[in-house]
């Protein structure tokens, strides 16, 4: 940006060369090698919300977000993409919790270079080309922010003294919990008015796929589950890009609709918009402004919370839950000081849901049919083989085979 620059002389073309990402065995030495004055240069990925950044973020660019307490879903994006560095204006690590996004980050071997100010922000834009040198940004020669260089090590240890300080956490967030349980206890029970779907749900399995912990590895091991059961299923915003990603098409999408891709988008589902009673309605101008019909529905809590109301509401025979949240580490990591709606919703329905985890392992202990019919033909194939080669069958067929001789002669007077 020209505004930013100042008559600073650029790195000199020895020393600034792209970090090849082949060589970036882990987080520590990654550290190591930016400590040794190696500096990478990259056009610059720009997002206050990470997980819209990593939509677009490709390999070997910069990415510069402003996520205090990386979480473990964000980090695992930012991983995947395999930029070349990636630059936190806030605290990666806070010290509330021990939240894993930054060790997904390092340990798959890219620089992460964290809490520069958040002036980084407004400082560089989208597609501006900067430089990392020993933890500092420079652009147009000039440097921008600077910030330590996470290591694995470094990571590790901030990790564990969260760890040994999360009980004033745990009680306030219990303590969070408790209060809101109390005021929305009432608004939870309430009767629901459900906005009608196109698919038949009564009777049928459903399944919910929220954008959470393992929610790739779970729903890849549900494979088979959803092809012989075929439930209804539903993606939590975005939860229905997961579903599109295993070739399925979600039948129902629900959410405040700040993630979706445009193939989700125009897939066909229903799109439920979640409105709270407050009247509170994020992602309702992007709605509208891809125009598509849609419906609301009010109720207090979570998206994930109300795509399963709504399964139930529609009386679902069972609800299969991919990536949902349910232990206090999801719930910070989703930026949510406690848990009241979500353990009112489980309190409601009760044994009718189940976790992804417990259905994939049961299923896969399962004898389908299908094997059945493959091991009673094996056997049928076996048992004729064996009758084939048999002395006593070649015998009998060749008795048979006079026997017919004879017939054939006392019909017609001659042998054939």
């Amino acid at each position: 940006m020209s505004d930013t620059a100042s008559a600073g002389s650029p790195p000199a073309p020895d020393s600034v060369k792209p970090l090849d990402p082949d060589s970036q065995a882990s987080g520590s030495d990654s550290a190591v090698a930016l400590a040794d004055s190696t500096s990478i240069v990259g056009k610059a990925r720009v997002d206050r919300r990470t997980k819209d950044l990593v939509k677009r973020l490709q390999a070997g660019e910069i990415a510069i977000i402003n996520h205090k307490d990386l979480d473990r879903v964000a980090g695992e994006g930012l991983a995947a993409a395999q930029p070349a560095a990636v630059v936190n204006a806030s605290e990666s690590i806070s010290g509330r919790y021990p939240n894993m996004g930054p060790r997904c980050v390092v340990a798959a071997g890219i620089p992460l270079i964290d809490n520069v100010g958040k002036d980084v922000m407004d400082a560089i834009a989208e597609g501006d080309e900067v430089t990392i040198t020993d933890g500092a940004l420079t652009l147009s020669g000039r440097t921008i922010a600077s910030g330590p260089i996470l290591g694995l090590d470094d990571v590790e240890e901030m990790m564990e003294a969260a760890r040994d300080s999360i009980g004033d956490e745990l009680e306030r967030f219990a303590v969070n919990t408790l209060e809101y349980i109390e005021k929305e206890a009432r608004l939870l029970f309430l009767p629901l008015d459900a906005p009608e779907l196109k698919a038949k749900v009564a009777g049928r399995h459903a399944l919910i796929v929220v954008r959470g912990h393992d929610y790739k590895e779970d729903l890849k091991a549900l494979r088979h589950y959803i092809n012989e059961f075929h439930p209804v299923l539903v993606g939590v915003d975005g939860g229905a890009d997961a579903l599109l990603d295993m070739r399925f098409k979600p039948d129902v999408i629900i959410g405040d609709f700040d993630s979706l891709s445009e193939r989700a988008w125009n897939c066909g589902a229903d799109l439920i918009h979640h409105v709270h009673p407050d009247g509170r309605a994020p992602g309702r101008e992007e709605l509208q402004e891809h125009g598509l019909p849609y419906q609301e529905f009010v109720i207090e809590g979570t998206s994930e919370d109300a795509a399963m109301m709504l399964m139930y509401e529609h009386r679902a025979e069972l609800i299969v839950a991919v990536g949902t949240h349910a232990t206090m580490v999801e719930f910070l990591d989703k930026g949510r000081a406690g848990m009241s709606s979500t353990f009112l919703t489980r309190l409601r329905l009760g044994p009718m849901l189940i976790d992804a985890k417990g259905v994939s392992q049961l299923y896969a202990g399962r004898v389908r049919r299908r094997d059945i019919l493959m091991l009673v033909a094996a056997a049928i194939f076996v048992i004729l083989v064996v009758a084939i080669v048999s002395d006593s069958l070649q015998l009998l067929i060749r008795t048979l085979w006079l026997d017919l001789r004879d017939l054939w002669y006392s019909l017609t007077g001659r042998f054939s």
